[in-house]
């Protein structure tokens, strides 16, 4: 469900971006999905806590697993197509390894994961490098959605380092703490009520905030508290195929031999990364 959902989301931002800026689409996404959280959490009997810990807690993983690469993703994807996205983000789960090394138990890196993150870096670097020696360089742009992975992965290791607490209490407290923290700055910055919108961005930011912010959220957490950031990096093999045939064939993004390598390149460094785990079993 979560490939199905974050794989798509790419195409859907792309499609809300003729009518919200980057700001914009953050705001409403998880707005939207605070709202949802908040009256499913009730429904649950379950209450936010009053731990001021908690709340900072919160904020932290909202910043980082929400606010931040929201923001990175929608401003890289103007100019940046909604595949090629889905494939830079396909880094993830190798900055996610390249972390846990360092602030995970018994995630050492070895000579398999060293392998697998240069063919995953090999990859990046063959989506990037048209970026690099055209004459209109997008490179920026695909740096800060390649800089968004790393906002992830260093979300997926908070997660595990961080007290933790019930899933959909969790999930509804980041995104009431980010709605907090972004909606005013929207509110200032675009004045909302001055500006019109048409109706398949805005349907389509709507299903931002539903399925792939507020649905996704719990089953995120859910996801890490049991199995940890490694094993949820794994649902990255299918996400960039999905983003980037979605695109294709939807949008009529452009398919392209060399971005296709990369796609085979950046699975297979995940692939090798996970050939350890393997053997450690």
């Amino acid at each position: 469900m979560l490939i199905l959902l974050w794989g798509t989301s790419f195409m859907f931002t792309a499609v809300s971006l003729q009518s919200f800026s980057p700001v914009g689409i953050v705001s409403l996404r998880v707005l939207i999905a605070a709202i949802i959280l908040t009256l499913f959490l009730f429904t649950k009997g379950l209450r936010l806590p009053s731990d001021p810990l908690a709340w900072a807690v919160f904020l932290l993983l909202g910043i980082m697993g929400n606010l931040l690469p929201f923001f990175l993703i929608s401003t890289g994807q103007k100019d940046v197509s909604s595949g090629i996205a889905g494939l830079l983000m396909a880094f993830m789960p190798l900055a996610t390894m390249i972390l846990a090394h360092y602030f995970v138990a018994g995630e050492s890196l070895n000579r398999f994961k060293i392998l697998g993150f240069l063919l995953g870096i090999s990859g990046v670097a063959i989506v990037l490098w048209p970026s690099i020696v055209g004459v209109h360089s997008n490179l920026l742009s695909g740096l800060l959605i390649l800089l968004a992975t790393f906002s992830y992965a260093i979300n997926a290791i908070l997660v595990r380092r961080l007290p933790s607490y019930n899933p959909i209490v969790t999930a509804a407290g980041v995104m009431i703490i980010s709605s907090i923290v972004i909606v005013p700055l929207w509110l200032w910055q675009d004045l909302p009520w001055q500006q019109s919108y048409s109706l398949k961005p805005t349907l389509s930011l709507l299903w931002l905030g539903v399925g792939p912010t507020a649905f996704a959220t719990i089953i995120l957490f859910a996801v890490i508290s049991s199995a940890g950031p490694t094993f949820l990096s794994y649902i990255n093999y299918v996400i960039p195929a999905v983003a980037y045939f979605t695109g294709a064939l939807i949008l009529g993004e452009a398919i392209e031999w060399t971005s296709l390598a990369a796609m085979l390149l950046i699975i297979l460094g995940i692939a090798l990364t996970r050939k350890r785990v393997a053997d450690r079993k």
